[in-house]
């Protein structure tokens, strides 16, 4: 990968296509992956790691939808969840360029591009893959912690990124976003998207559940249900919500989100506009769908009004066109790329073979 050349004296980067495009060492800091079924288990059958092919997970996970729309969907659930904000407010490297004034529009793209694929070696790798990218983000959040999630409620108490409770939360809505996006968003050729049975949700819990515990969650929280996801929502609803003082920097009360946008101006090379234009393509032209897709709860948490709840089915339906052609195979292929890495592509083609032949078999 190319480091970013240096404009003037105030040592702005210069942006090029090939750093937008980054290269494998972006996503994968931990070393080299081991595909699922790449490697055998002590008994001699093939390691699938967490889930495998046949699984109601990897249905969902590798639908075209969901590879060019987790990553707009996880940014609009997890700004929910209020501890995560307070993480990336106080701890987040973009948010610590954003105090010294070096932040530009190319950290919040970068810091955005690479959600879905650091995640990818964990739901498409061998065990031993997805307990080495697990142990390498355990060790990054593990300076991500403070006593205060909400300054405006003390209640609240703080919130540690690699702790059980904040670990669990962070997996659990990356498998919500998944999950909301499968339903909502995800075409079958000409048939629309459809939600999944009783079953099959009871199922996608259960296996989320090998996730949980690979992240940390404590064992007697882990749901098993769609039943028991629902009452643990409910018991750490507080936690869930748009509040402006979360967003707030602790000294100085600024908007961590208006520091990013002041910075990024002060900072800005014409170059930058890759960054931007590749910012709008695959999230913030998305934002407001992302948004209609939650469920209501999740919606009425964010501050959305009852009226506008009950038309999201109407703001989902106005973008149709706009969502069958973003997950067609040639955006499909330029996005995936784009958003989960070289090896990420090879992983996600990898679990498509086997979940395609195991199918196949079932039928």
């Amino acid at each position: 990968m190319s480091t970013p050349t240096i404009s003037g004296d105030r040592k702005i980067p210069v942006i090029t296509q090939e750093l937008i495009d980054g290269d494998a060492p972006r996503w994968r800091r931990f070393g080299e992956v081991v595909p699922t079924g790449g490697s055998t288990r002590p008994d001699g059958t093939p390691d699938y790691g967490l889930f495998g092919p046949g699984s109601v997970t990897w249905e969902l996970l590798l639908h075209p939808a969901t590879i060019v729309f987790e990553t707009a969907a996880q940014g609009s659930i997890q700004f929910l969840y209020k501890p995560v904000v307070a993480g990336i407010r106080d701890a987040d490297p973009i948010s610590r360029k954003a105090r010294a004034g070096r932040f530009t529009m190319f950290d919040f793209f970068e810091r955005l591009q690479r959600n879905s694929g650091m995640h990818a070696p964990m739901w498409l790798g061998d065990t031993t893959t997805a307990q080495n990218m697990a142990t390498h983000l355990h060790r990054i959040h593990g300076h991500v912690q403070g006593p205060v999630i909400d300054p405006d409620d003390p209640s609240l108490g703080g919130y540690a990124a690699a702790e059980p409770r904040d670990a669990m939360w962070a997996a659990i809505t990356e498998m919500q976003c998944i999950l909301s996006v499968y339903e909502n968003l995800a075409w079958h050729g000409d048939e629309p998207p459809r939600p999944l049975t009783a079953a099959q949700r009871d199922q996608y819990v259960l296996e989320m559940g090998s996730y949980l515990r690979l992240v940390g969650a404590e064992e007697s929280e882990i749901p098993t249900t769609w039943a028991e996801l629902q009452a643990l929502y409910e018991k750490y609803w507080p936690l869930f919500g748009h509040s402006d003082s979360v967003f707030r920097d602790l000294e100085t009360g600024v908007d961590m989100l208006e520091q990013y946008h002041q910075v990024g101006k002060q900072n800005w090379h014409p170059s930058h506009a890759l960054a931007v234009e590749a910012l709008e393509d695959v999230y913030q032209r998305w934002t407001e769908l992302m948004d209609a897709i939650l469920p209501a709860n999740l919606q009425a948490s964010a501050g959305r009004s009852p009226e506008t709840i009950a038309a999201a089915g109407d703001i989902i339906r106005a973008r149709e066109a706009d969502v069958r052609e973003f997950q067609n195979p040639e955006n499909e292929a330029r996005v995936m790329r784009l958003l989960w890495g070289p090896d990420g592509v090879e992983l996600i083609r990898k679990a498509r073979r086997l979940h395609e032949e195991a199918r196949t078999r079932a039928a």
